[in-house]
This record gives structure tokens, C-alpha cells and sequence, in this order.
């Protein structure tokens, strides 16, 4: 397979591409595995291309030299509550961790960032108070709750 992606977000790893990469794909619609590199047919992949939700991706095993942090995350822009929920759970689960304001790290320890469609839009109303009581109400969430979020927007009204 030609890959046609230009640019492509590297993901360093210690020996779990393969792994991360089969939990990955799933999550999201227009998502594929594209290609795998394993220079040694008996070891592991060096690395593996794919997209999740259209947007390309590479993991490389480089070994536990590096690791993940906070300061590069993967941003997904749900739908709705439903859809945040399901990718919070998914990526939560099995050793993943919670943080604050709709980040969160995988069981890889990838950070993300769930947002929902909504977000965007009220914190940057012109309504700048009720923008400000929307930040407030994040600032004590974990995964963002969209009610809750839209109760404290449209709070004194």
C-alpha cells in the first residue's frame, strides 16, 4: 500500500505498537492500519502507519529510552455525550487514568483529549460571563459533561 500522508504524527513506544495500534484503529470511523515495517521477520515491527478518524499516525518501537507526556496529546471532537463517553471508557480502561478538563491518559500513557462539539462554541461565546462560568464548570470536571457544561453557561440568563 502507497501511503499519501505528507505529514504524520510519531508516537514512541517501548516494544507495544502492535497492541496499541489494534486498540486504536476501532475507536473511531475512518480509521485503518496502512503499514507495518518489520525489518527482522522473527522480532517485532519497527513501526506501523495507520489513520484514526482520517488523521494519520505512526508508532515506532524505539524502546523505554522516552516516554509519553502530557505535553503532546491526541484531540478528538465528539459528537455528543454518547460518544464521549464511549472513547472516555474505552481509553480509561484497563490501566488508562483520568486527569481533568476532558484530558485523560491511555494504558499506553498517550494523553488525550476528549472535547465535545459544544465546548468550542461556549467558550467562546460573546457572552463572555457565561463563557467564563462554562470554563469554571470544566475546571471541575474530569470528563466533560455536556448538561452539566450547558446548565452553567446558561446559568443567571
Amino acid at each position: 500500500m502507497e501511503l499519501t500522508a505528507k505529514v504524520r504524527t510519531c508516537l514512541w513506544f517501548d516494544n507495544q505498537i502492535e497492541e496499541a495500534a489494534k486498540f486504536y484503529v476501532p475507536l473511531l470511523p475512518n480509521s485503518e492500519l496502512e503499514k507495518t515495517v518489520q525489518p527482522d521477520p522473527d522480532g517485532q515491527p519497527l513501526t506501523i502507519e495507520f489513520t484514526i478518524g482520517g488523521t494519520p499516525f505512526m508508532l515506532l518501537n524505539g524502546g523505554p529510552m522516552f516516554i509519553h507526556s502530557e505535553a503532546a496529546s491526541i484531540s478528538v471532537l465528539t459528537e455528543d455525550q454518547e460518544e464521549t463517553d464511549r472513547l472516555w471508557n474505552a481509553l480509561t480502561a484497563d490501566g488508562g487514568s483520568e486527569s481533568q478538563c476532558g484530558w485523560l491518559k491511555d494504558r499506553y500513557g498517550v494523553s488525550w483529549q476528549i472535547v465535545p462539539k459544544a465546548l468550542p462554541g461556549l467558550l467562546a461565546d460573546p457572552d463572555r460571563q457565561a463563557a467564563g462560568r462554562a470554563m469554571q464548570a470544566i475546571t471541575k470536571m474530569a470528563k466533560i459533561d455536556i448538561a452539566a457544561l450547558q446548565a452553567a453557561f446558561g446559568a443567571e440568563k
